[in-house]
């Protein structure tokens, strides 16, 4: 106690210093979602001399109404913490490159190492930028003051996000599990975690106050645990008491001091499933009902991982699935062994596995405070495949997508096309997949009001598959073949995209080099996440700052230095002439005639791929369901033309109109053979199978009728 008291008196005496300084940010912002991911370098002089790195998250929704967001510039001696302030007018002014544009503003609240105590303000910021090949790029720069030195006190809780802990994303229901992430919003260094009773105050001093937006008085959450994270971060879990009514409120969390109000939104009901690489997407925390006392945990194979039995499930079996965010259930917030079933009273649930809603035998607290338990019956004709679409719908909303492991009656592994058991076995022993892919591309297309118009680019990465998230390769179809055509049928819920999970891994800096009018020479290749997009050119329209190279006849080398993940790698793919069509695509398909199309010229032997689509897409978001046919027929550019019969079109259903959801798509497409490469994981030194490809492809929107 002597020596608090004495760190106490010396920091009392401590005297402050305020002088005038200059900050300049420089960023890179990367789109993500409604979010942009900024990250680049900020530099201070005058009373504070030092460069470091900038990094911060700007939501859409926060600058379109002039809202602080929250940033980290870290130095060699420590960070600074504070918010950004970037109105939506400035904001609008940058995008579009209109020159320097005042009335940004930023503070520094807190600070950590040599830069403990010290504050900030800088009012007036000018800020600078636009859209380029390599993205959007901002440059904040301006006066302000710093106060150095000074009475060290604790650090002020800063709450980055108040999230549902299953599918991790903002609106929670009364009863829910939920999420806190942000600094200083605990004191320790270690986990703690809270039984029942849990309390509403943790022994530590740790509160979380839910106090509503338009006044009234305020609840405290029952808190579940505190994580320590390191650097500062903390993540805070607890209960959001059925007590607590729908609408919007201010959330804050006292440790020593009240950090500021955080906006959220209470809703009566909002069901997440919890995933098995807690993430919120992918496979599900779900039970398969092998015997009355054998649960085996959802997976891709059937045998025992660290400890706990697991296999798909089957046709006909009985499922048990975890999730929460059903609801409020008075009185069971904080006791030991809670049970009610809100299916029985009032609130509407179902399952729905691959499209297929199914009735629930059970749909609430099942003995656990906050985590709701889904009982159901899997039906005789649901759909198999490893990564098979499960969401649950109450009273009408759907859940976040997730996936759920099926295989086919009496089979020990679930079935997904290119992979043998054993891979699926390696992935359910947590040894992940990795796969490495880049496509140059030129799709050209008749556009009325434009003519034709180009496009070229190239993209792809190398990323990474674990058994939690097969959900981002391609989703499991039924599917037909006939002749050397494959007809393929999906209809996906949530976004109508099966991408869940998954990770692109760091290849550093990879470069595009091309044969002469490409304007390609050792060009780089802008990457978000690591997922590497050039746009080469857009030939037909002019898009400002855009390249203006085009895809022709002739050898393209790809060229990359090495990242954190990937070691360097070199590899190269020859275009030839590419074939004409001899008269253009129709717009208009007729289902009962056969498609005819015919070219000319192009590499005898080049692979030709004729693509058709025809489907609709209702609702939106998570609500959002997409049926489609597809059909892919294959050939060679020698033909000089190809069919499609109409046993291929028959199964192709009529396009809807447009405002109505439908859509349709029909293409002829040529190159060469992919060129395969073997790139090299850092990791294990394992070689990551690879290929380049290339295809110069025709295009129309197409109604089939």
């Amino acid at each position: 106690m002597f020596r608090v008291l004495t760190a106490l008196l010396i920091c009392a005496t401590a005297q402050a210093a305020t002088s005038t300084a200059n900050l300049t940010i420089t960023a890179t912002l990367s789109p993500s979602g409604t979010n942009y991911a900024a990250t680049g370098t900020a530099a201070l002089t005058g009373g504070i001399a030092a460069t470091g790195t900038f990094s911060a998250t700007l939501s859409a929704a926060t600058i379109a109404t002039g809202g602080a967001s929250p940033f980290t510039i870290t130095f060699s001696g420590g960070t600074l913490t504070g918010s950004l302030t970037i109105p939506a007018a400035v904001f609008t002014a940058i995008l579009a490159g209109a020159g320097s544009a005042s009335g940004a503003s930023a503070t520094f609240t807190s600070g950590t190492g040599t830069y403990a105590g010290d504050t900030g303000t800088f009012p007036n910021l000018s800020g600078s930028g636009g859209v380029g090949a390599g993205g959007i790029t901002v440059t904040i720069t301006g006066s302000g003051t710093v106060t150095t030195g000074g009475v060290v006190g604790p650090p002020v809780p800063t709450i980055t996000a108040v999230l549902d802990a299953a599918s991790n994303t903002a609106n929670l229901a009364p009863g829910t599990i939920f999420i806190i992430k942000g600094s200083a919003l605990c004191p320790g260094n270690a986990l703690s975690v809270f039984s029942v009773p849990r309390p509403t105050t943790s022994p530590d001093g740790v509160s979380i106050a839910f106090a509503p937006a338009g006044g009234g008085s305020s609840t405290n959450a029952l808190i579940w645990y505190e994580d320590p994270l390191g650097g500062g971060t903390c993540q805070l879990a607890g209960i959001l008491p059925s007590s607590v009514a729908a609408g919007n409120y201010n959330v804050t969390v006292t440790n020593g001091t009240a950090s500021a109000p955080f906006a959220a939104t209470v809703v009566a009901h909002k069901f997440a499933m919890f995933t098995q690489d807690s993430t919120g997407a992918g496979l599900a925390v779900a039970q398969n009902v092998v015997t009355a006392t054998q649960y085996d945990l959802n997976r891709l194979t059937t045998g025992t991982v660290a400890g706990t039995t697991i296999s798909p499930a089957h046709p006909s079996q009985y499922m048990v699935a975890y999730g929460t965010g059903l609801g409020g259930f008075a009185g069971g917030d904080n006791a030991a062994s809670p049970v009610f079933d809100f299916s029985t009273n009032g609130v509407s649930v179902s399952a729905v596995v691959g499209g297929t809603t199914i009735p629930v035998l059970f749909a609430g607290r099942a003995g656990y405070a906050g985590e709701d338990q889904i009982n159901f019956q899997l039906p005789a004709n649901v759909t198999t495949g490893c990564a098979v679409s499960f969401q649950i719908s109450v009273n009408g909303s759907l859940s976040p997508m997730t996936t759920m492991s099926i295989a086919p009656a009496g089979a020990a592994t679930c079935v997904l096309n290119g992979f043998t058991s054993a891979q699926l076995t390696a992935l359910d022993n947590g040894n992940p997949l990795t796969f490495g892919n880049f496509s140059l591309t030129q799709t050209q297309e008749s556009i009325p009001s434009l003519g034709t118009v180009k496009a070229d680019q190239v993209s792809g990465g190398f990323s990474q598959i674990t058994a939690f998230n097969l959900a981002s390769l391609p989703p499991s179809v039924t599917s037909s073949t006939v002749g050397s055509c494959t007809v393929q049928t999906v209809t996906l819920n949530g976004s109508g995209v099966a991408v869940s999970g998954g990770s692109y891994l760091d290849a550093g800096a990879i470069t595009l080099s091309g044969p002469t009018g490409t304007n390609l020479n050792n060009t780089a290749l802008p990457q978000t996440n690591f997922l590497y997009l050039l746009t080469i050119g857009d030939e037909g329209i002019n898009i400002p700052g855009g390249l203006n190279g085009t895809i022709v006849a002739g050898k393209y080398t790809l060229n990359g230095s090495g990242g954190s993940d990937v070691g360097a790698f070199n590899t190269s793919l020859t275009l030839g002439t590419p074939l004409s069509l001899t008269t253009p695509l129709p717009t208009n398909v007729p289902r009962n005639q056969p498609l005819v199309l015919s070219w000319t010229g192009g590499i005898a032997t080049d692979p030709v791929t004729i693509f058709g689509y025809s489907g609709t897409t209702t609702g939106s978001g998570a609500s959002a369901v997409t049926t489609a046919t597809e059909f892919t027929c294959l050939t060679t550019a020698g033909t000089g033309g190809f069919t499609v019969p109409t046993s291929v079109l028959g199964q192709v259903p009529v396009t809807p109109a447009s405002a109505a959801g439908g859509a349709g798509i029909l293409s002829v497409g040529s190159g060469p053979p992919p060129s395969a490469f073997n790139a090299t994981l850092k990791s294990s030194g394992a070689a990551i199978n690879s290929t380049f490809s290339g295809t110069i492809s025709f295009g129309s929107l197409a109604t089939y009728q």
